[in-house]
This record gives C-alpha cells, structure tokens and sequence, in this order.
C-alpha cells in the first residue's frame, strides 16, 4: 500500500499454514508486474513449502483485481496443483482495501 509501483509477493507456509518467510517475486512499474508460474513458485519448491499466499499491490489504490490479475490466478492455481503446492489465495492491496480471490470464491 503506498508504493509508487506494483509489487508481486508470494508468503510461503509449512504444512501447518504457519509463515515460512515471504519473498519478492516480480517489481513492476505504475500499472503492471510481469509474473510468470516458474519465477512465483521457484521460492516455494526451494524451502518445501507445503501452501503459499499471492500479493500484489495496485498503486492506483483501487483494489479490483484486473482481468490480467483474474486469468494468472487461475494460471498460478493449476500449476501449484500440479506441484502439490497448495495456493490459499491471491491478494490484490489497494488504498485501505484489499480484494481476496478466495473470499470471494475465485480460486
């Protein structure tokens, strides 16, 4: 929230969806972060985590998630289920609000 640019985070968890760590995966400029499957799980395999959390912020501050933003949630859903990597949600950050694919059942 704040940020002059986007930010793509993944918050990876053990098998007790407890917090592992959280990693960078992708700074983007004013309106877009380029996320690919490979580079957003990478952390996830390398400290065998068992589920992981999306984040991205949108620097406008509105909250909506983008069609962008709805078709690599899907993307990123698939291939966490072909690694056995749980995706609880995607959260998109905007000004005092936040849009949750899970809650509003996306995934």
């Amino acid at each position: 929230r704040g940020l002059k640019h986007e930010f793509f985070k993944v918050i990876l968890l053990d098998g007790k969806n407890r917090i592992i760590r959280d990693a960078t995966i992708s700074e983007g400029n004013l309106t877009a972060s380029i996320v690919h499957p490979r580079e957003a799980f990478n952390p996830a395999i390398r400290d065998s985590a068992g589920a992981v959390v999306f984040i991205h912020n949108h620097p406008s501050g509105d909250s909506t998630p983008s069609r962008e933003d709805h078709q690599l949630t899907k993307r990123l859903v698939a291939c966490g289920e072909l690694l056995g990597i749980k995706v609880l949600d995607h959260l998109v950050v905007g000004d005092g609000r936040y849009y949750s694919f899970a809650d509003q059942g996306c995934l």
